[in-house]
């Protein structure tokens, strides 16, 4: 019976595990202020370039990957811009960061 608990338990830590890999690798469109995590949001030491959402009538913060990051922050630095990105979202500490695939500022 020991050996059958013992059999469940890890039988659910594994679905667990692979729900949680599964949910981290989900294509998202988000839409909402693309700007600058220093400049306009005061969240950080360093320019970072985030989108801005609503959700549950929350501001939520999603930071660009590094690369699109630094490809698209010149264009919000000083001035955000309505927009909207498509990619990957995952959370490293703390953070939700999206990978980025596509970008359109209206």
């Amino acid at each position: 019976m020991k050996a059958a608990w013992t059999l469940m338990l890890a039988l659910a830590m594994v679905c667990m595990l692979v729900a949680s890999v599964g949910a981290e690798d989900k294509e998202v469109t988000l839409k909402g202020t693309i700007t600058c995590a220093k400049c306009d949001l005061k969240l950080e030491k360093a320019c970072a370039t985030v989108i801005k959402v609503k959700e549950g009538g929350k501001d939520v913060v999603y930071y660009f990957d590094p690369e699109s990051g630094k490809k698209n922050h010149k264009t919000i630095c000083t001035e955000a811009k309505e927009g909207t990105v498509k990619g990957k979202v995952t959370e490293k500490d703390g953070k939700k960061i999206i990978t980025v695939e596509k970008v359109d500022f209206k």
